[in-house]
């Protein structure tokens, strides 16, 4: 019979207590909950992080599919009215290859929109700050 204190297949590896819970195990338990209990004394109220997560995960994908939707859009009619402007003036395939990069420029340009980087077309802002004495 092989000895239970011994390394081997049928007993446990190595002296002493294994299975008591470490000291060390119980005050990290301690330290979790009471983050977990501070942390949520700072979360705005709202939806619990399941219903959370499930709400973040559609507007992920309904962001992704206008973006997509957009950029694919600008390709698609660039590369038609270039397709309709060779057809009218038999320039094939030039007019195909400028509005097809002119497609691809606007379909880029109108995700920057859609994300907030650049500003939208349409008269500028007024500056606000005020006027010095030398300025008019």
């Amino acid at each position: 019979m092989a000895d239970k204190k011994r390394p081997d297949e049928t007993g446990k590896t190595g002296p002493g207590d294994q299975d008591k819970p470490d000291l060390r195990d119980d005050d990290l338990e301690h330290r979790r909950r009471r983050l977990e209990a501070s942390l949520a004394t700072r979360r705005p109220g709202g939806p619990t992080a399941k219903e959370g997560e499930k709400s973040g995960n559609l507007a992920g994908y309904g962001q992704g599919l206008k973006l997509s939707s957009e950029f694919i859009a600008g390709i698609a009619v660039g590369g038609g009215l270039g397709w309709m402007i060779d057809h009218w003036a038999g320039t094939s395939p030039w007019g195909l290859i400028v509005f097809f990069l002119l497609g691809f420029g606007a379909g880029v340009l109108n995700v920057l929109r859609s994300v907030g980087v650049v500003a939208d077309a349409g008269p500028r802002a007024q500056d606000k700050r005020p006027k010095g004495p030398d300025e008019t």
